[in-house]
C-alpha cells in the first residue's frame, strides 16, 4: 500500500504519554475501563493530518519515514503497536478505513449497547463469546442474550477468576479454546492484533465454521485491508 502511494519516505509519529486516559476516552460515566485503569495506554500516530490509535501494554514512541516502521521486527508487543497504529493512520490518509479514535465521554457505554444490538439483529439469540473483558460491551451482551449464553476470558489477572455481571472472567492463557469450542460467535478485542492471539484465536474459530468479529479501534486498518468484520460503532 506505501509502495503504491509512494510514501516510503514519507515521516509518521507515534507518540505516547500525551494520550492521557482523559484525552483518549474522555469522562466516561463508568470507571471500569481498561484506560482508566491504567494497565493499558493507548498510542496514537499522525500522518499527514490523519490518526491512528492502538492499545498496548507497551508503549513506545517513534518518528520516522513508513519504510521504517515497514522495516520493524514484530517480534515485539511495542513494535507492533508502532506498526498497527501508523497502518491505521495511513488507512485513514487513503480514505480506506473510518473510526480510528476512541470513543468519547458517554460513548463508551452506548458502544456497548450498540455492539450487542448489531449482533442479535444480525445472528439473533445466540451464545457469544467475548476475548477480552470490556465492561459495558459485556454488561450489554448479558443484558441482551441472557447470564448463560455469555462466556468471557481476559489476559488481566485482576479480572481472571473474578465474575463481571454474574459470569466468570476465565484464564485467556489457557482457556480460549473452551470458550471458542463452547460459542455460536466470537467477539475479539483488535488488541489481540497487538499482543499477537489474534491469528490463532481467528483461525480455530473458522476452523469450527463460527463467525468471528473484531471490536476496537486497533483492528481498523487490519480489518480494511483483509476483508475482516469489525464493529466499532462509535468511534471517531
Amino acid at each position: 500500500m506505501v509502495k503504491d502511494h509512494g510514501l516510503q519516505s514519507e515521516e509518521v509519529e507515534v507518540t505516547i504519554g500525551t494520550l492521557s486516559a482523559e484525552q483518549a476516552i474522555g469522562s466516561p460515566s463508568r470507571q471500569d475501563f481498561a484506560l482508566l485503569e491504567g494497565r493499558e495506554v493507548m498510542i496514537e500516530a499522525q500522518f499527514k493530518g490523519s490518526f491512528g490509535q492502538a492499545f498496548t501494554e507497551h508503549p513506545q514512541g517513534f518518528k520516522g519515514s513508513l519504510s521504517q516502521v515497514q522495516d520493524l521486527s514484530l517480534a515485539t508487543a511495542s513494535n507492533r503497536a508502532i506498526f498497527i497504529s501508523t497502518l491505521n493512520a495511513v488507512s485513514a490518509h487513503l480514505d480506506m478505513v473510518t473510526g480510528v479514535r476512541h470513543c468519547r465521554d458517554g460513548e463508551p457505554e452506548r458502544c456497548g449497547s450498540q455492539v450487542a444490538l448489531c449482533l442479535q439483529q444480525s445472528f439473533g439469540n445466540i451464545e457469544v463469546g467475548l476475548i477480552g473483558f470490556q465492561p459495558a460491551i459485556m454488561e450489554n451482551l448479558i443484558e441482551r442474550f441472557g447470564v448463560h449464553n455469555v462466556q468471557c476470558s481476559d489476559l488481566n489477572p485482576r479480572n481472571i477468576g473474578s465474575h463481571k455481571f454474574g459470569v466468570e472472567i476465565k484464564d485467556g492463557r489457557i482457556k480460549n479454546l473452551d470458550v471458542i469450542r463452547w460459542c455460536n460467535l466470537l467477539l475479539v478485542t483488535s488488541s489481540a492484533i497487538i499482543n499477537n492471539t489474534f491469528d490463532a484465536l481467528r483461525n480455530e474459530t473458522l476452523s469450527q465454521g463460527k463467525p468471528v468479529i473484531m471490536y476496537g479501534v486497533s483492528g481498523a486498518g487490519v480489518s480494511a485491508l483483509l476483508g475482516l468484520d469489525r464493529v466499532c460503532p462509535l468511534a471517531h
